[in-house]
C-alpha cells in the first residue's frame, strides 16, 4: 500500500476507472449476445434493432479507448455477417 498521499488518491482512482471500463465492457459484450439470441429465435425485426444497438455500443467503446477499431470492425462484421445470412 502506499504511503504518499497522492499515490492513495491515484489508487482510488485507477479501481475507480477500472470498475467503470469493466461495467463498459460488460454492456458491450451484453448488446452483443442479445443479438445473437434474436439471430438465434430467428427473430429478423428484433435481431435488427438489436444489431444497431450493438454496432452503436461498439463504435463507443473505440471512441473511447475501451477496444482498439480493428477489433469492433472486425464484431461488427461478423455481427453483419450474421444478420445477413439470417435474412438471405
Amino acid at each position: 500500500m502506499p504511503n504518499i498521499k497522492s499515490a492513495i488518491k491515484r489508487t482510488q482512482t485507477n479501481e475507480k476507472r477500472r470498475q467503470h471500463r469493466i461495467a463498459q465492457k460488460s454492456a458491450v459484450r451484453t448488446s452483443v449476445k442479445r443479438f445473437l439470441a434474436a439471430v438465434d429465435q430467428q427473430d429478423k425485426e428484433q435481431a435488427g434493432t438489436l444489431l444497431r444497438d450493438a454496432k452503436k455500443m461498439l463504435d463507443k467503446a473505440t471512441t473511447k479507448g475501451l477496444l482498439h477499431k480493428n477489433v469492433a470492425s472486425r464484431q461488427k462484421s461478423r455481427l453483419e455477417q450474421k444478420f445477413n445470412a439470417l435474412n438471405g
